[in-house]
């Protein structure tokens, strides 16, 4: 499609551009996947619990909430990516640092899913970043329920730096 001439001593061609841009909008196969969306925040040393939550899904039908406490250093940039399935029955949430490792000492974390159930979960000390590959935390470290993973207290080692959670609506959101 051609843009506009610029001209601007007549209206007949910016409207002719104006009803051909809508057109080809009103024409636009509808898109049925939800696009990924990723929302930077900061991660807060200090040891005094903080929470971050985001929605996605039609309605905003799902929620991930990562609440945490951390000590030492200074803010990180993490980042929270939600997206959903084409039927809208599934959901992901990831919440990382896209930088790979944390240097915060996490005192305790938990990554909690509302209006479905957790199919998949898992934790990371380290997630990859360049030639780097995720590293898991060990399995005695965290848990998963059928609406959070979370930190095992006395066997968390207090690293954390990417959590990965696949959840499928629940029978009440179907």
């Amino acid at each position: 499609m051609a843009a506009p001439s610029g001209r601007r001593n007549g209206s007949g061609g910016a409207n002719l551009w104006v009803s051909l841009l809508l057109a080809a909008v009103a024409l636009r196969p509808v898109e049925t996947v939800s696009e990924p969306t990723t929302v930077a925040f900061d991660v807060r040393p200090g040891g005094v619990v903080h929470s971050f939550s985001q929605n996605v899904g039609p309605g905003d039908r799902y929620t991930c909430v990562f609440t945490y406490a951390s000590q030492g250093g200074t803010n990180e940039k993490w980042q929270m990516s939600l997206g959903t399935s084409e039927d809208h029955q599934h959901f992901t949430c990831t919440i990382w640092r896209p930088q790979g490792k944390s240097y915060l000492y996490f005192t305790q974390f938990k990554a909690e899913v509302q209006g479905a159930e957790i199919e998949y979960g898992m934790a990371y000390s380290k997630a990859a970043f360049e030639k780097e590959s995720d590293v898991p935390l060990k399995n005695e470290e965290f848990e998963v329920t059928k609406t959070a993973v979370f930190h095992r207290p006395g066997a968390f080692k207090a690293e954390l730096s990417k959590l990965v959670i696949v959840a499928k609506a629940t029978r009440s959101e179907l």
